[in-house]
């Protein structure tokens, strides 16, 4: 009980916007409706769309009360006069509201039906709220279309649902639409500072700006979590991150970036730790996995367009280990994370066996290889042969470059320089004079890179056998626009050593030079998804075999 006496209500309840300069976040509907009411340009029928909590059946209360209200104050209802104080206790008979989730028959449209037969007797219109109407059953739609269609000059209808995509469209088509989006977290949090003054409140700025990132866009939420949380923390001066975090059973954001460093580097002991803390400290597993899936999304999104590191709402802390996760992962790694938990979500809410289902979970992220795509779909299986492949193609480069150590890269180097390498150590004046006499080789012209290109096979053929020379022969060449060889790999995940390690470019360099006696410049280019090498280059191989027919 409260101290008057009275039953405690709700901070939801309690704080519920009475008039249109109330309410936040939802300044276009609440400028059009309120233009309508100054106008007299009041429509009969409303849809009010939105996820819950956004505020649609406040809003249409409130249209109630200024459209009968006595003296409305540019556009929002007095709160004084009688017809206001009616509606606002339930009293009046100017404003039904039913929930058709519970009153879905035709019955029970026939009942308003009837109803708006009679003209109000205090006050101008009569308003019906419809809440959920997408609830309704094909009998009541059809009932209430003609009704939709030619209303008495006195009857508003105003439908709110969370799922318009199941109105039949003859419903939709007679009615004003507005959509309630999702609030930013930034209002929700200022609201949430706002009550938590008015009830004295002390909280922390980070509890405020969690619970505001928690409330998922809905305000009702958002003041039901803080109803929580100031009741775990009566008697208690100041409400901690910390102590809301408990609450809520989340965790803060430094244990998401420390499993998803287990993940990545393949610790699974690391991972299942994580996840033995979590359960120990009681922490709520759907909540976790929720959240760490957010954590994800952020992460994808900066990996993908760093520019909107500045959008993101999160602390300076948080959002600096969120860079520096996003900066050692490659994105389809995130996405192939984001779509495994996700998918353990459907799998655990209702489940016994939660905590070796994500124990699963965990180890199949951490190692790839241990996937044998039981449940994928087909973009799930192309993502981890990919990353199979990639794997096997970073052993196999990284042998390469062992076994090119070992030899001195004699095989990446002209003859001239393996003979210069192979003089005595003690005789450096032969040594300086044999380089001295090194021939300067001409630059190749756009025919001398025709004929490297048919002698293509010959030249890569000679190297040592590994994932380079594979790679080369099955690229295409073009020529380039400064005459240099361009070499075009079907994919970036072959080409991503040759585009990053500039030793490659001119290892292959100085091994055609030694062959051809032209100095000839290499460029590497990927093509991208679903692109054709045809389409932007053109292909020297059937340019020479044009010259070899002409002859």
């Amino acid at each position: 009980m409260a101290e008057n006496g009275q039953a405690y209500l709700a901070l939801y309840r309690k704080y519920r916007p009475q008039t249109f300069e109330d309410v936040r976040g939802r300044d276009a509907i609440v400028r059009t409706l309120k233009n309508q009411i100054l106008s007299e340009r009041i429509g009969h029928s409303y849809l009010f769309c939105g996820t819950r909590g956004t505020g649609k059946t406040t809003i249409a209360k409130i249209y109630a009360r200024a459209v009968n209200c006595e003296n409305p104050r540019d556009g929002s209802p007095c709160g004084e006069c009688a017809s206001c104080r009616a509606i606002a206790a339930d009293a009046s008979l100017n404003v039904v509201e039913m929930d058709a989730a519970s009153n879905n028959s035709v019955d029970d449209i026939r009942g308003i039906i009837d109803a708006v037969s009679y003209s109000p007797t205090q006050g101008r219109f009569r308003v019906y709220i419809i809440d959920e109407v997408h609830m309704l059953s094909t009998a009541a739609f059809n009932a209430l279309l003609k009704t939709l269609e030619e209303p008495p000059s006195y009857a508003i209808f105003i439908l709110a649902t969370t799922e318009p995509n199941k109105l039949p469209v003859t419903i939709l088509s007679r009615c004003q639409r507005y959509d309630f989006g999702r609030l930013p977290v930034e209002v929700i949090r200022d609201r949430l500072r706002e009550v938590a003054e008015s009830e004295k409140l002390q909280i922390e700025d980070r509890a405020l700006r969690y619970i505001a990132g928690a409330a998922d866009g809905s305000m009702r939420d958002g003041l039901s979590l803080l109803d929580q949380c100031c009741a775990f923390n009566y008697g208690i001066d100041v409400l901690t991150y910390d102590r809301t975090l408990e609450i809520l059973g989340a965790v803060d954001a430094s244990v998401f970036s420390r499993l998803f460093r287990h993940l990545h580097e393949g610790e699974i002991a690391g991972g299942l730790q994580v996840l033995e803390d979590i359960l120990t400290q009681g922490r709520e597993l759907v909540q976790f996995i929720t959240d760490y899936i957010v954590y994800l999304r952020n992460m994808m999104l900066l990996k993908a367009s760093p520019a909107l590191r500045d959008k993101m709402d999160l602390s300076g802390d948080d959002l600096d280990r969120l860079t520096e996760d996003a900066a050692v992962a490659e994105l389809s790694e995130i996405m192939r994370e984001i779509r495994i938990f996700s998918a353990l979500i459907d799998q655990i809410r209702y489940s016994e066996n939660r905590r070796i289902l994500t124990e699963m979970a965990l180890i199949r992220a951490a190692n790839g290889r241990m996937d044998d795509g039981a449940g994928d779909t087909g973009e799930d299986l192309l993502e981890s042969l990919t990353n199979r492949i990639r794997e096997l193609e970073q052993r196999l480069l990284a042998d390469e470059r062992k076994l090119a150590d070992r030899a001195g890269n004699v095989a990446f180097v002209a003859p001239a320089e393996t003979q210069a390498a192979a003089l005595p150590a003690g005789d450096a004046s032969a040594q300086a004079g044999r380089q001295e006499q090194k021939p300067v080789l001409p630059t190749a012209v756009p025919e001398d890179v025709r004929d490297i290109v048919r002698n293509w096979k010959q030249y890569i053929g000679q190297l040592p056998a590994g994932l380079t020379r594979v790679s080369l022969l099955n690229a295409d060449l073009s020529l380039g626009e400064e005459g240099q060889l361009v070499i075009v790999f079907n994919n970036y995940v072959t080409a991503d050593h040759f585009l990053h390690d500039e030793r490659y470019r001119k290892r292959l360099e100085a091994w055609l030079a030694a062959r051809s006696g032209k100095r000839v410049r290499i460029e590497y280019k990927a093509l991208d998804k679903g692109q054709k090498f045809t389409d932007n280059y053109v292909d020297l191989r059937d340019v020479i075999r044009m010259d070899i027919d002409v002859e």
